[in-house]
């Protein structure tokens, strides 16, 4: 459908270039008819007061209005037809004098510049046309990946599992919906499974990459128990797409994942594919979460021989966990400086957990004047019963 859709558009583009190809060659003839009235008018003028020769230089302007509307080769003709109207008027005077020579070729001069600028104004429109008509197709291209995007990514908050899971996602271009970064919640027999996650560089070429991660997640995310085979199914996917990059020359690309399992008592199991490590907002509590060392990317696995680590913890009723991308903790305001992620959160230790993620939100617009870098994306996973449940979406 998106072929046949940017193919339609692309037909109804071409339409209305022959149509001003039509109404341009009209004009013209009227343009002519009327061009050949001022020159009978001012040459009968010229003749009943005397002053012939002094009004036809008068005519050399008429080749510099054709420019400007006309076609080259109608600016040319129009420039040859004024210089056979001076030539045969002056001979009819009497003969081609000096002064009547420089007339003709200032006559010459000037409609050789006028067909020059009409040869350059018409390729500066087609060049203009042809930059907007491919600026068209990206942005309907981008429109239609957006709309793709919007349905895929699930919209927030959403209820699995007695978990709250709420977030905010804004892309480097935000008004075209298009970014690297994934998340994705999952409400299956085996626990409530998280996913954070950024694909190497942003915008449509990340893309591809991104949905194959999601995919694997959410149809290996029900069938598996362990976490673990989990994480195996989404590095495959990862292999196998740049695998069929590399045979289409395109660059090959990793995947930075955070992965969560959470069961009934609200015990969390992570595997960290080198991404940031979340963060506990708690009273008196709040900071990154021990984990082990960060594991290799999805698509790196197989230059790592260890097995991927998994962390243990507990998400308290009374604390919200933070998951978010490099695009917040590697904004910068307008002096350069990082945005202090951590700093930030130990002031918001008294905020309630279904507010974090708007505070943190409002903070980032304010310390980098809306201005961003990167994808942004972030997550705050928190208990339901540590707020109302009004206005959830649940999971399904």
């Amino acid at each position: 459908m998106r072929s046949s859709g940017v193919d339609g558009a692309a037909s109804t583009e071409q339409a209305p270039d022959h149509r001003a190809t039509r109404l341009l060659s009209l004009s013209f003839r009227t343009f002519v008819f009327w061009g050949a009235g001022v020159a009978a008018l001012i040459l009968a003028v010229g003749y009943q007061v005397g002053a012939l020769v002094r009004l036809v230089p008068f005519l050399v302007f008429l080749p510099a209005v054709v420019a400007g509307v006309g076609a080259v080769w109608q600016t040319a003709a129009v420039s040859v037809w004024i210089l056979l109207v001076a030539a045969v008027t002056f001979t009819l005077r009497g003969g081609i004098d000096v002064t009547d020579a420089y007339s003709l070729l200032l006559a010459a001069a000037f409609g050789a510049l006028s067909t020059a600028a009409c040869w350059y104004r018409i390729r500066h429109g087609e060049e203009t046309a042809r930059r907007r008509s491919h600026e068209d197709e990206v942005r309907r291209l981008r429109s239609t990946v957006a709309e793709l995007q919007r349905r895929i990514l699930r919209p927030l908050p959403a209820r699995a599992g007695g978990v709250v899971v709420d977030g905010r996602y804004r892309p480097v271009e935000e008004d075209r919906m298009v970014g690297g970064d994934v998340y994705e919640v999952v409400d299956s027999p085996h626990g409530v499974r998280v996913l954070i996650a950024d694909v190497q560089g942003k915008g449509l070429p990340a893309i591809g990459t991104a949905f194959s991660v999601l995919g694997a997640f959410r149809s290996t995310a029900y069938r598996t128990k362990d976490i673990r085979e989990l994480v195996d199914a989404m590095e495959d996917a990862v292999v196998q797409y740049n695998f069929h990059a590399q045979q289409i020359e395109e660059p090959e690309r990793f995947v930075t994942a955070l992965i969560l399992d959470i069961d009934e008592q609200a015990k969390v199991c992570a595997v960290n594919c080198g991404h940031i490590p979340p963060y506990l907002v708690r009273p008196g509590r709040t900071g990154p979460v021990a984990l082990s060392e960060p594991g290799a990317p999805l698509g790196l696995g197989g230059l790592v021989p260890e097995p991927r680590a998994l962390g243990e913890f507990a998400l308290p009723p009374d604390g919200a966990l933070l998951l978010c991308t490099d695009g917040v903790t590697e904004a910068r305001d307008r002096g350069g400086a990082f945005y202090p992620l951590e700093e930030r959160l130990r002031g918001w230790e008294d905020v309630p957990s279904e507010r974090v993620i708007e505070t943190l939100a409002a903070d980032l617009r304010r310390f980098t004047g809306d201005h961003f870098r990167d994808d942004v994306t972030a997550l705050t996973l928190y208990r339901e019963g540590a707020t109302a449940v009004g206005g959830r979406q649940p999971v399904g």
